[in-house]
């Protein structure tokens, strides 16, 4: 329930406090005084959207501050807590401040959110309806959203399968349509591809072969150099056979450790620089071995060097058109020989899309029946309750009804043995109809009912809403617009009873309305056009009675007016 909010700066409201109680409340006042500002105010706290031109001249924002009290256990205090906020004695508090520049803040139990927590939480804390809404009632997808609406778990059901399956059928279609549409650009990359990989399997590579290669080609364009310093390096090792009388290393370490041999027994020292120089001998012998094998393996074969770079070549033609080495053109290879088994398989493809194209069509025309049972259902159940609702809005021989059709489409579903357009919410077209008198045929309500006609259905609907989704508040912004005389009367008669089961904020300009409510705001502004603190009040007894005078005929003081006032105050607690 809204207990209180507090406006400063916006529009003409200075700085105001609106408190409110439970049961059915009437803000009233002259035209232009602020009663709008009262629903802006609540639709700005609700997640609305802030506009800069709301920001009263002169100010540097607009603040709109609400306590709203919500059970502990209510979806709406359970979100607001995850979302870190807290509880202030079992109410939220809720703030929204909107710069002049437009900029916007909200602010939920003391944490900062963003804007979109707010209307979240909105749908569970109050409805509100105006001018707007009943101009949006006038839209067949919003017709279709109430009957949905009122549907509960009987449409929900299969509307959820129905989304799910119709988000499947369009992927499908989608890829089918890229699949058929691409086919000449798809025929041209597989001959692409294929053309890359013959000409790889033609030269065979193999994983590293390019870095052997140019180790090989390296070594057999050097081989004279290479074979002379490996036989000097042989000679310098183990001895020249052209030159008995030369000193190689071998001969040098080998003299080394025969003269310490002899001495070796008397100083353990010495004899481990002995055993240390034995090691060096043999590793000089291997060493020298390995080069004379050295030399004599390395061919210097021109006929091999010519076959290296020739294969280089191929290598290297590979590597300028598929990867920067052998490795990235074997990937290469890999990944294209992947992707041309796909592009091959189109045609399979296309074979298995259209399967499961066809299979979500007929299954999506199943569902599209069932949402047509369930709606058609439901219908007949809304509209006589709303037909009920009229009668005690002063439309006693008023009839609704809806219409619910498909349009026929060669390239839609099967539905009921015809063949119908569908859409994301299935494939029905659902119209609220009016027929205001006996006799009179039903008409779409934005052609059959004149604007008070359409204040009373758009408030009939809500009524019949609140006994099957009811939220603890409801706001209504001048639905009576239109109506008059006994209509009106009925109008405050239906508010005064919904309120018995949920707080009721009415902004009115009707004393026939405002007559029935538990309490009466008046929202009047100070002689510099502002509304203050004071301008905001309760109305009690001889204040209520003038302001009612004042509704009804312009005059406070009219001892006429007063007493149809006092009358109307009569009749209403007689009623209740």
């Amino acid at each position: 329930m809204l207990e209180e909010m507090r406006i400063r700066s916006l529009g003409v409201i200075d700085d105001a406090v609106v408190e409110l109680s439970p049961g059915f409340t009437a803000v009233t006042g002259e035209t232009g005084a602020g009663k709008t500002m009262v629903v802006t105010s609540l639709g700005l706290l609700l997640g609305g959207r802030a506009d800069a031109a709301l920001v009263r001249i002169g100010a540097k924002n607009a603040v709109v501050e609400g306590r709203i009290a919500v059970p502990g256990d209510a979806a709406a205090a359970v979100r607001a807590e995850e979302a870190g906020a807290e509880l202030d004695d079992g109410a939220l508090l809720i703030s929204r401040t909107v710069s002049a520049e437009g900029r916007s803040r909200a602010h939920l139990g003391g944490r900062s959110v963003p804007v979109g927590m707010l209307a979240e939480l909105a749908d569970e804390l109050v409805a509100v309806h105006g001018q707007t809404d009943q101009q949006g009632l006038l839209k067949l997808n919003r017709q279709r959203q109430a009957l949905d609406r009122y549907a509960g778990d009987a449409v929900a059901g299969p509307l959820a399968k129905y989304a799910e399956a119709y988000r499947r059928l369009r992927a499908v279609t989608r890829e089918l349509e890229e699949i058929t549409t691409r086919a000449r650009e798809r025929a041209q990359e597989a001959d692409l591809l294929r053309y890359g990989l013959d000409e790889i399997a033609a030269v065979e590579p193999r994983a590293g072969e390019d870095v052997e290669l140019a180790e090989e080609a390296e070594r057999l364009g050097h081989a004279e150099a290479l074979a002379s310093a490996a036989t000097a390096a042989h000679a310098a090792l183990a001895g020249n056979p052209e030159d008995p009388e030369g000193v190689d290393g071998a001969t040098l370490v080998a003299g080394a450790q025969r003269a310490l041999d002899a001495v070796r027994s008397h100083d353990p020292a010495l004899a481990a620089l002995a055993e240390r120089i034995g090691e060096v001998g043999i590793l000089l012998r291997d060493v020298a071995g390995e080069l004379a094998g050295y030399a004599d393996d390395l061919d210097a074969d021109p006929l091999r060097l010519a076959a290296v770079e020739e294969r280089r070549a191929a290598l290297t033609a590979l590597t300028r058109k598929y990867g920067e080495d052998i490795a990235a053109v074997l990937s290469w290879a890999e990944q294209s020989a992947a992707r041309l088994t796909e592009l091959d398989g189109d045609d399979e493809r296309i074979g298995e899309l259209t399967a499961e194209r066809d299979a979500l069509r007929a299954e999506l025309g199943g569902l599209a029946q069932a949402l047509t049972d369930a709606r058609t259902e439901a219908a007949e159940r809304f509209a006589a309750a709303v037909t009920a609702e009229l009668a005690s809005l002063a439309m006693p021989h008023a009839r609704v009804s809806f219409a619910i059709r498909q349009t026929e489409d060669p390239e839609g579903v099967e539905v009921g043995g015809r063949t119908v357009a569908y859409g994301p919410s299935g494939a029905d077209e659902v119209e609220l109809l009016l027929a205001p008198h006996p006799g009179a045929p039903p008409r779409p309500i934005a052609k059959g009912a004149s604007g008070g006609e359409l204040s009373r259905v758009m408030l009939a609907v809500e009524v019949v809403f609140a006994g099957t989704d009811p939220v603890p508040t409801y706001l209504f912004d001048e639905v009576d617009a239109g109506v008059g005389g006994k209509a009106a009367v009925e109008i405050g008669r239906r508010l005064a009873r919904l309120a018995k089961s949920a707080q009721v904020v009415v902004v009115t300009h009707l004393p026939q309305v405002a007559a029935f409510a538990d309490r009466q705001l008046l929202v009047e502004k100070t002689n510099d056009g502002s509304v203050t603190r004071s301008g905001v009040k309760v109305l009690e007894g001889e204040e209520r009675v003038r302001e009612l005078s004042r509704m009804l005929a312009g005059q406070e003081d009219s001892e006429t007016a007063r007493a149809h006032a006092e009358e109307l105050l009569e009749t209403a607690r007689a009623d209740r």
